[in-house]
């Protein structure tokens, strides 16, 4: 168990550094810098240069690099280009908001989907193809659907038409009740494709469960149905449903950039957004990495928790 944590540390290491060295220099290939940006076609190319060496843009590029990999280990965020507010500071704001919406997602994902996709299973396993290709077909449609179509059509939908959801307004933590209307869209857009995904995967691996011997030696014995779906067909076909929650999580962190454009909500993927817009590369490369570090260090957990779901399962 060591071992294998010591080697995926280490996979983890290499990747984000690797992953900080390509966005490093990806970034510096799109035409335009941060003092381009902020100086639009007003500005002098003397007072255009003067700007680029007040924001540190004239330093040779492998001495930026160099200082970035510096400030990385030493934890120093830095501050961004354009505002010169210290980037930790807007990811303080920004991710309690966005995580929040992440691990709803989750939460309403695993509630709705994994029922859903053991009685699917279950309903194939009994020969009911009529309602099984329903439910299959639903979800291969849902999955099929692009967040941001989803986001304007619930959008239109639940706020504009109904009213059931506030469509804009202030994201504070201060008043639970308001700021759970006003991530619930989100949370349900998100929610979507990721009930859809995981229900087919869930299908499929009870499914396959509820063939075993193991199974119908638990009907013999005269346990309930669902005793046998959920206490032992479940529980077996853990492993590839936990591959799916770790994966939905890093899918989360791509579809919250798009869905909290859309909802003007104020958190790491609007923050990225405006980054990429203003080329503030210190605030862009910061979440970038941080987007990288979260996603490899869900996988590393996801495959600790294998062991603690099943003993057999070898390192």
């Amino acid at each position: 168990m060591l071992d294998y944590s010591l080697k995926k540390f280490a996979q983890l290491f290499v990747t984000v550094f690797g992953v900080v060295t390509l966005v490093f220099f990806t970034l510096r290939l799109i035409p335009g810098d941060a003092a381009s940006a902020m100086a639009g076609d007003t500005m002098s190319g003397e007072a255009l240069e003067l700007l680029r060496e007040q924001m540190g843009l004239n330093e040779p590029l492998g001495r930026q690099y160099l200082d970035y990999l510096h400030s990385l280990i030493t934890l120093d965020l830095g501050d961004t280009i354009t505002t010169r507010i210290p980037v930790a500071e807007l990811m303080a704001k920004a991710l309690p908001v966005t995580l929040s919406i992440a691990v709803l997602t989750i939460l309403l994902t695993v509630v709705i989907a994994i029922p859903l996709g053991t009685v699917t299973a279950y309903m194939a396993h009994k020969g009911r193809s009529r309602m099984d290709n329903l439910l299959t077909g639903f979800a291969m449609i849902v999955d099929l659907m692009p967040s941001f179509w989803t986001a304007l059509v619930f959008l239109l939908l639940f706020s504009l038409t109904l009213g059931w959801f506030p469509a804009s307004g202030a994201v504070t933590l201060d008043d639970p009740a308001a700021f759970l209307a006003r991530i619930a869209l989100p949370v349900l857009v998100l929610s979507v494709s990721q009930v859809a995904t995981m229900a087919r995967i869930t299908r499929t691996a009870v499914l396959e469960i509820l063939s075993e011997d193991y199974v119908r030696t638990a009907r013999a014995m005269g346990w309930s149905e669902f005793r046998v779906l959920f206490r032992h067909a479940l529980k077996n076909a853990a492993l590839p449903i936990v591959t799916v929650i770790g994966l939905s999580f890093g899918n989360l962190l791509n579809g919250t950039v798009i869905v909290e454009f859309i909802f003007t909500i104020p958190g790491i993927g609007n923050l990225l957004i405006t980054g990429i817009n203003s080329r503030d590369y210190q605030l862009v490369q910061t979440l970038i990495v941080f987007y990288a570090l979260l996603f490899v260090t869900i996988n590393f957990a996801t495959d600790l928790v294998y062991r603690a779901l099943d003993p057999r399962v070898s390192f």
